[in-house]
């Protein structure tokens, strides 16, 4: 049975191969353009820096240089129901020096089109075994009014354990304000 978590919230994860699911809805009238959301995963070390820029996973650069964190490719609409993003993980490929997987998700050409994550809604951050059965979840009900890009979630190592902490932090500048954060 999944276990739904609290914004900061943490969990541990009884798993070395999993999906991590991403979803959400746009409120159609909200800009009048199309909504277009990236997952992207940074692999960091302990020092909170990506070891090189391979470790920064997106639909560009669906696969990290150990094959741990595989991205499912760009879904542009996020229409229908379940996950509209996916990443699957095998943590036991991940390079020695990666000590955490920060998972977010951005609104691309969010200031081209006037549009932030308060026009977002039903968002989550969930994770599946290899069976499917669904572990944890974070269903995101902040009101994100001015943030273009939010941290979700944050998988991340404590002694011989991987644990999930139920993030939902956002951030007004989008995905650069990400990789000047981490690189």
């Amino acid at each position: 049975m999944a276990i739904n978590l609290q914004k900061g919230q943490r969990e541990t994860l009884n798993a070395q191969k999993f999906t991590i699911g991403l979803g959400w809805d746009t409120n159609a009238s909200a800009s009048g353009g199309d909504f277009d959301l990236d997952a992207s995963v940074f692999m960091l070390t302990e020092a909170g820096k990506i070891p090189a820029d391979e470790f920064f996973i997106f639909y560009n650069n669906a696969t990290s240089p150990d094959g741990a964190v595989s991205h499912s490719g760009d879904n542009r609409t996020g229409d229908g129901d379940g996950d509209d993003e996916q990443i699957v993980v095998d943590l036991s490929k991940i390079d020695s020096r990666v000590t955490q997987i920060c998972v977010i998700v951005t609104i691309h050409d969010a200031e081209d089109r006037r549009q932030n994550f308060g026009q977002v809604r039903n968002s989550f951050i969930r994770i599946c075994d290899a069976s499917g059965a669904e572990m944890v979840k974070y269903e995101l009900d902040e009101d994100f009014s001015i943030e273009t890009a939010v941290e979700f979630g944050r998988i991340y190592k404590r002694g011989a354990e991987w644990k999930f902490e139920a993030v939902g932090v956002g951030m007004k500048g989008g995905l650069t304000d990400y990789l000047n954060r981490y690189n």
